[in-house]
């Protein structure tokens, strides 16, 4: 999917409208965690340093249909004026005559924020004159925001759209990621390992059937792990299971022949709490227990299959991680996917949960590159191409 990045557009005077993900956690008003906004100084600066005029656009949590002001962009202005070391201004609104007026007086090298995208239910609707007020106002289009990227909303598919004929470009944080899930799904240096984790197999049947022809081991833990285990027959006592998807599983299973690799062992528990109880099994779980974690014998398994992979792709936690006696799994992961970077691998930590564990472990700058976009890039690694991006030059 190779694309134009907004470095070889002329943005000097331009009045150039970039969507970014700023949908940051926010506590009281105050951002916990700044990494969105960081990861989107490369391009911002870029343009503002070749003497764009920038507007930005994004959208922050899940406002219904309406102003909320607990959802206001507001705080991510004031964290970008501080990195950026200038005053950066939020809009009231992100279209109208006022939102026209303020972007039309910038001057090269000025950004402003629009407010929330989705104060306007016409965002998530793709509505056609929302896209059409939203493009009113930009000579160019920049999409950043890889997070929403898999979303055909109005500031990611219909502002383009509409913009068919003036440059239409991707940032340098969706190039990034574009480099590193496409070619780890194209021309993967080999072996290539996959760690796939989280609750649910039905998050991952795509991502499982996509990756399965092209990789060379599977490695599957989280309660996913126990939907596989029912379908071979095996007692899961209370675990977390889909059971409706027991016959998929078995067809995977099937269809894998030895590549899929799943738990020897598992940290159980009749409790799920920071204080819990814990046991080791081997095989069934008893009735009434539930399995947290990946066991010590699955964990050094895992870990000796990371060691000879060349290129890994991990995407979802071996276990409740945010409780102390079932983080072993994940933690194991982290540190043997952080050991095989260092040993010349290419390595790939999904969005989400994945990246929320090698930021906890210190560990996010010790692998090739942490995907901004959980979902994101769990599709991209299903379709290996988003039409929101497909549209761009």
């Amino acid at each position: 999917m190779a694309k134009k990045t907004v470095a070889s557009v002329e943005v000097k005077g331009k009045r150039v409208l970039a969507r970014v993900d700023f949908n940051v956690p926010l506590d009281g008003g105050k951002i916990t965690d700044d990494r969105r906004i960081v990861q989107s100084l490369p391009t911002i600066r870029n343009i503002l340093d070749r003497g764009g005029r920038l507007v930005l656009m994004s959208h922050l949590g899940r406002p219904k249909g309406g102003p909320e002001p607990k959802y206001s962009l507001k705080p991510t202005a004031v964290r970008l004026g501080e990195l950026l070391g200038k005053p950066v201004a939020c809009l009231s609104d992100c279209i109208g005559p006022a939102v026209e007026k303020a972007v039309n007086e910038l001057k090269d090298g000025q950004v402003v924020i629009l407010e929330n995208l989705r104060f306007h239910k016409e965002e998530e609707a793709n509505d056609p004159n929302f896209a059409k007020q939203l493009a009113r106002i930009a000579d160019v289009y920049v999409n950043d925001a890889f997070g929403t990227a898999h979303r055909e909303h109005a500031s990611t598919f219909g502002v383009p759209q509409v913009m068919a004929g003036k440059p239409r470009v991707i940032g340098f944080l969706i190039e990034k990621e574009l480099k590193f899930l496409g070619d780890a799904v194209r021309n993967p240096v080999r072996p290539f390992v996959v760690v796939l984790g989280g609750a649910k197999v039905s998050d991952k049947i795509k991502v499982i059937e996509r990756l399965l022809p092209l990789c060379d081991t599977l490695l599957i833990g989280g309660a996913m792990a126990y939907t596989f285990f029912l379908a071979k027959g095996q007692a899961v006592g209370k675990s977390l299971v889909e059971r409706d998807k027991v016959d998929l599983a078995k067809g995977l299973l099937a269809k894998a022949g030895d590549k899929i690799k799943l738990p020897i062992d598992n940290v159980i528990s009749n409790t799920m709490t920071d204080d819990a109880v814990t046991q080791i099994v081997e095989g069934d779980i008893p009735a009434d227990l539930e399995g947290f974690d990946i066991g010590p014998r699955t964990r050094a398994a895992y870990a000796a299959a990371i060691s000879t992979a060349k290129t890994i792709i991990w995407n979802g936690p071996m276990g409740v991680f945010e409780k102390k006696p079932f983080a072993a799994g994940t933690q194991a992961v982290a540190q043997a996917v952080a050991a095989a970077t260092a040993a010349g691998a290419v390595t790939i930590v999904g969005g989400g949960d994945s990246a929320a564990a090698v930021e906890q472990m210190g560990l996010a700058d010790k692998v090739s590159h942490v995907s901004t976009g959980g979902g994101a890039s769990l599709e991209f690694l299903e379709k290996g191409h988003f039409a929101t991006l497909d549209i761009l030059d």
